[in-house]
Order: structure tokens, then sequence, then C-alpha cells
């Protein structure tokens, strides 16, 4: 008898575990993570450590009142994504109660309620920023000031002592924090400010926001790790870039006094981080071909609109949660034939 191979199908593919992807895409934010915390401070660190350490327990909780396996679902890095993707989005001044809140509200209602791991219908971590938002816009609109100017900033314990709220420390948060790029670029043009005028201020770097666009690299090169290891496809991210790069373009060379250049919009705020990281969730975004294009461009749409014509000066976490609403619609309208059929 020949005890040669026969090579010939059902072959057994190799199978990427829930925990694999996680496991990369925490790696992927690692170095965001870094530059973040060097240019805002040690609150950025904080709070990742306060919202891992917060989801684990909710996680925890929600599982034990589904009786669910613990360490199956404790383990697999989810609640580890959301937590880290939670924490970059609220400012490094934040109290520790924010992330109480916000994490509690992404894990229970917006994980666990729609019935766990690939049934929430929205993005949690962006379900629990935009209650924290709605709910603190004091307290979360307070960004440090960046790294590479002269101004005062926190050390670890002042840091510290602003999250915990020890001995009142609103007046030294006043003293070392400044509106956001985004958000002093939307007060300034309220009140009849030139672009050239706005960059000159302290907030803004070559590009886009001083310190932001450094971040945004980092994201870029998280995203393009993620590319490699084939965790995420490149579709929605350049959908999402690209459809809002060409509305800002031609809104800027409309009029480029009041509106501002594409790359500012870019590589300021959350836009890099959305792209790469969140509006890529398998779970609450489009999974059609065409969907994906439509979801990702859609969101780009609805970002412009909140950034020109709404109260909040990102709008990114609306927008994905208003697309994540629609996707059922989206896929419905998108689903590729089936083979055979007419």
């Amino acid at each position: 008898m020949s005890n040669s191979i026969t090579y010939t199908s059902p072959h057994i593919h190799k199978v990427t575990s829930v925990n694999t992807v996680m496991r990369q895409v925490i790696y992927a934010l690692v170095p965001g993570i870094l530059l973040s915390t060097w240019v805002f401070g040690w609150g950025v660190m904080f709070h990742c450590i306060l919202c891992i350490t917060f989801s684990m327990l909710f996680e925890a909780l929600a599982l034990k009142l589904r009786h669910q396996p613990l360490h199956l679902y404790l383990t697999d890095g989810t609640a580890v994504v959301t937590a880290l993707l939670f924490a970059l989005t609220i400012s490094p001044l934040s109290p520790w109660w924010v992330d109480l809140s916000g994490i509690a509200f992404a894990i229970l209602i917006a994980k666990h309620l729609y019935g766990g791991l690939g049934q929430n219908i929205f993005n949690p971590a962006m379900a629990g920023y935009v209650l924290v938002l709605l709910c603190y816009p004091a307290e979360v609109v307070h960004w440090p000031i960046p790294a590479g100017t002269a101004e005062t900033r926190a050390g670890i314990a002042g840091t510290f002592r602003i999250i915990f709220e020890l001995d009142n420390p609103d007046m030294l948060v006043d003293a070392i924090s400044r509106a956001t790029p985004l958000a002093y670029l939307q007060s300034e043009l309220s009140g009849m400010a030139m672009i050239g005028e706005i960059r000159a201020a302290p907030q803004f770097g070559f590009i886009g926001g001083r310190g932001w666009e450094v971040i945004a690299l980092a994201w870029l090169a998280g995203g393009i790790w993620l590319f490699i290891k084939k965790i995420i496809d490149w579709q929605m991210p350049v959908a999402f870039l690209g459809t809002l790069f060409l509305l800002m373009l031609f809104m800027h060379w409309y009029d480029s006094n009041i509106h501002a250049s594409p790359l500012l919009h870019i590589f300021t705020g959350g836009t890099m981080l959305a792209a790469f990281f969140i509006i890529t969730d398998p779970v609450s975004a489009s999974t059609t071909p065409r969907g994906r294009w439509i979801y990702a461009a859609g969101i780009a749409v609805i970002t412009c609109l909140i950034r020109k014509l709404g109260s909040f000066p990102d709008g990114i976490a609306f927008a994905v949660l208003i697309m994540n609403a629609a996707v059922p619609f989206i896929d419905s309208l998108t689903r590729p034939k089936v083979f055979g059929e007419e």
C-alpha cells in the first residue's frame, strides 16, 4: 500500500480564536497608549488600569448572573479591548467614577443586555463614552496641556489626586488643562474667527492638534500591524478616511477661511483611532463586502455633519452608534447572491 499523502478536500483550516484576535488588537494599541501617556501624562495609564479593572469585574458579574463560564469569557480579551478603547476616549483628567459609570453601561447594558459576545448591536466602548459625554460633559472635556509646551503639567502624584478627587483638585485641573483642538476650533469659528488666526493657537501643531498628530501616527502604525496580521480588512478604514478627507477637502476648497484642512480633521481627535480600532469591530459593523463601504462612508458623512453643524466637536462616537443601528438594513440590501440564485 502506498504511504503517499493525498491532498484532497476537505481541508482543515487554522481557526483564529477570539482570544488571538483580541490579543493582536491589544498589541496594536500599545504604541498609541505609550505615546498618549507621554503627550497627556500619567492619567492615560491610570484610566487604562481603572477601566480594565472595572471591566473585568462587571464582566464577571454579568457572566455570573447569566450562568456563563467565567474563565472562558474573562480570558477572551474582549472586555480588556472595550476597557482600553473607552479609556482612550475620555479625558486623562476625568474622575474615577466616570470610568465606573461608562464601563458599567458598556459591559452590562451595551454588551450583555443584548446577549453578550457576538450579539451586541452597538459598539460597547462607544455606547459607554456617549453616556458619560452626555451625563458628565464637564468631566470629560478638560484635556491636559500636551507635552512640548512651557506650561505647567501634573506629575504622577498630582494626576492621581485629580482622578481620585483628593483635596478638591478643581483649581489644579483648570490650571493644567485646555480645550481640545477640535473644541477650540468649533468655539472660535462660532465667534467669527478665521482659520489662519485659529491655527496660530498653541493647541495646534504642524498638520493637526499639537501632540494629537503624533498619536494619530501611532494608531496608523497599529492599524497597519492589524492589516499584516489579517485581523482587519482594508475596506472600512479606507472608506472612512477617504470619505472624510474628500468632504473636508471640498469644504476647505470652497472657503479655506472657515473650513480647516482635511489633514487637520484626520490627524486630530479620535479619527485615526476610530478608523482602525472602532469602526472595524466585527460584531457591530456591517458584514457584507459592499455593506462595509456604505457603513464606513456613512460614519464619515455623519461625523462631518456633526463637526460642522452639531454641538459636539468630534462626533465620531455618535456617528458609529447611528450606523450601528443601520447595519441590519445595510446588510439586507447588500447581501451577496447565493451561488445559482437568479
